[in-house]
């Protein structure tokens, strides 16, 4: 339960890869429910606010990653603005619930637990690292 607490941070990598493992883990080419594609399953209206590639190129790993970090590195700056820690746990429930859920401190339960999941794995990317 430390993730929840919220007090780790982790790397931008190890988190982006954790919300890998958990939005895409067997990199599925079909689209989610809600149309989500990609590494990170994203939706179209995300991914338009960073690339002005087709939204089919999500699929691909290496557009995919560059919109990651760019949607990472937006989410970071709303979390910081706010007061709160960019933690995994925050970044993770912002990827999940969305940012505005995070600041009002409305984000449900499932996005909680999916948070949790998040920054213990990246807790584990980033020990891995360090450990070799």
């Amino acid at each position: 339960m430390l993730a929840a607490s919220g007090l780790r941070g982790q790397s931008r990598s190890a988190t982006l890869e954790a919300i890998h493992c958990l939005e895409n883990p067997t990199d599925r080419t079909t689209p989610g429910p809600c149309g989500e594609l990609g590494a990170y399953q994203f939706r179209r209206t995300t991914w338009q606010m960073y690339s002005r590639e087709p939204f089919r190129r999500a699929l691909d790993r290496q557009a995919s990653d560059t919109v990651a970090v760019c949607h990472y590195e937006w989410l970071k700056t709303q979390i910081e603005r706010s007061g709160l820690p960019a933690t995994a746990y925050n970044i993770a429930l912002a990827w999940n619930s969305g940012v505005k859920a995070v600041l009002r401190d409305r984000s449900p339960r499932r996005a909680r637990d999916y948070a949790e999941r998040a920054a213990n794995l990246a807790w584990s990317f980033d020990r891995a690292v360090a450990l070799r």
